[in-house]
């Protein structure tokens, strides 16, 4: 399906979207210079919601600091007014939306001091990223051949764009072996994450989940963190061998554009009954009654338009 949207904030105006360009000469396509984040603006009965935008600009930000960046053209706060702008400007009642500070300079040199952060903001309307039918029915999924990023190859905590070379392979393996998702294996041989969600197992009714060693620190992932405690459901975090999730109970994956999705297969072994299982299922129903408006942390969680 293709991008369909009509404005795009592009440092400080919204202008059309045939208007929004970078140059051909530019680093951060060439060199992949540039953070991003990934957000999700909700319908509800009070109106379009944006789901912990606050948070999702305030990584964006730490993500430009940790990429190294010396400062940035806009402040947290107006890059949420831009966001809420360009949603509006769009006319969208939900959508997916995608901040991005990429590199500009004059030249294709890679020192980030040889030039500036730029600013732009897109939002359209996208549906459920591994597809409708996932949410209900889970997805089937594979260990991929490629290891995730040492932290110290590159910086795991910010989400740099030329980070996402690596989970483009896995991920595009994956399909082309005909599964869903890729599930990475970090520099130690543990599980890390997927391509674009953190990843939790189940077993005998407690929730695992990687340590933020290696993995992104998810802002979906905080936000299960905190309902499963609300639910009374433990959660420890420890490192999970590849053999852990074949056994495990349930095993699902959790993100921006996947949201909450449950891994009904891995390397062609089924998880537990082959099925969305009761843990997974309670917090997918906790999540989405809370980006809905319908649940006690909406008035904490979202932003309304």
């Amino acid at each position: 399906m293709a991008i369909e949207t009509k404005y795009i904030w592009m440092d400080g105006q919204l202008v059309e979207t045939e208007r929004a360009t970078v140059p051909f000469l530019s680093p951060a396509l060439h060199y992949g210079l540039g953070v991003f984040e990934g957000i999700r603006c909700y319908a509800t009965d009070q109106g379009s919601a944006v789901f912990r935008l606050r948070e999702h600009m305030e990584r964006l930000a730490l993500s430009a600091k940790v990429f190294g960046y010396r400062s940035l053209p806009y402040t947290v706060d107006e890059l949420v007014e831009a966001t809420k702008a360009t949603i509006r400007a769009n006319e969208l009642k939900q959508c997916y939306i995608r901040p991005l500070i990429y590199h500009s300079a004059p030249n294709l040199g890679m020192n980030l001091d040889a030039g500036e952060p730029k600013v732009g903001i897109a939002a359209w309307e996208w549906g459920a990223y591994l597809g409708e039918a996932a949410i209900r029915q889970g997805i089937r999924a594979h260990v991929a051949s490629f290891t995730r990023h040492h932290p110290n190859v590159t910086m795991t905590k910010a989400k740099v764009t030329g980070n996402y070379a690596n989970s483009s392979l896995a991920k595009t393996e994956s399909l082309r072996l005909g599964f869903d998702e890729a599930i990475m294996l970090d520099p130690q041989g543990y599980v890390a994450e997927c391509t674009g969600e953190n990843i939790f197992m189940v077993r005998r009714g407690v929730v695992y989940t990687p340590p933020l060693a290696t993995v992104l620190e998810g802002i979906t992932r905080d936000s299960l963190l905190t309902l499963a405690a609300d639910l009374g459901i433990e959660v420890v975090e420890k490192p999970i061998g590849r053999d852990m999730l074949y056994t495990a109970d349930e095993v699902f994956v959790c993100g921006t554009a996947a949201e909450v999705v449950a891994l009904r297969e891995i390397d062609f072994r089924s998880i537990g009954c082959g099925e969305m299982g009761p843990v997974t299922h309670r917090l997918q129903q906790a999540f989405f009654s809370v980006v809905q408006g319908q649940h006690a942390r909406s008035a904490e969680w979202l932003d309304y338009v």
